[in-house]
């Protein structure tokens, strides 16, 4: 009887889980970015921050990604156990002082304010690979059209 109540919590924490995360639509995560104050934070654009999330989750809040070297990565923004979050599992910097965890929900505010913090490290948005490979450089204008807002698809640049 004990394992069954066992199951039943754990397949309904399971669904919880589930329920909670979401995959953004490209315009509906360009309005809660730019209305979280990223268009133009260091002189990155909506563009960039949409490029960055496509390539890392496919707009997908409950993703995770697990690392060669014991680490993994979190949400949206595919933010690392090593620097950013804590998972229990690998050491960590913690620099957004959260659990890893919390980044897999569709409640992004706390991803963006990390994400904001790697940014405004020495790096700035060179932190994320696939930003230098697909986004540094490129026309980001795509990843605005049709959305409807007044943010301007590629800002002026104060680091790369």
């Amino acid at each position: 009887m004990q394992a069954w109540g066992t199951m039943v919590v754990t397949l309904t924490m399971l669904m919880v889980a589930t329920v909670d995360t979401k995959i953004y639509e490209r315009c509906n995560l360009a309005m809660k970015l730019e209305n979280a104050g990223l268009n133009g934070f260091l002189g990155y654009s909506i563009g960039d921050w949409l490029c960055v999330a496509h390539y890392e989750s496919g707009f997908d809040t409950s993703f995770v990604n697990h690392n060669p070297d014991g680490s993994s990565e979190y949400g949206i923004f595919q933010l690392n156990s090593a620097w950013w979050c804590d998972n229990g599992v690998t050491p960590t910097q913690n620099l957004c002082h959260m659990e890893c965890q919390d980044l897999l929900n569709r409640h992004i505010l706390d991803d963006i304010l990390c994400a904001k913090q790697v940014v405004s490290s020495r790096n700035g948005m060179n932190a994320w690979d696939s930003w230098t490979r697909y986004c540094y450089g490129h026309d980001l204008s795509q990843w605005l059209k049709g959305c409807n807002m007044h943010a301007k698809p590629n800002a002026k640049r104060m680091t790369s």
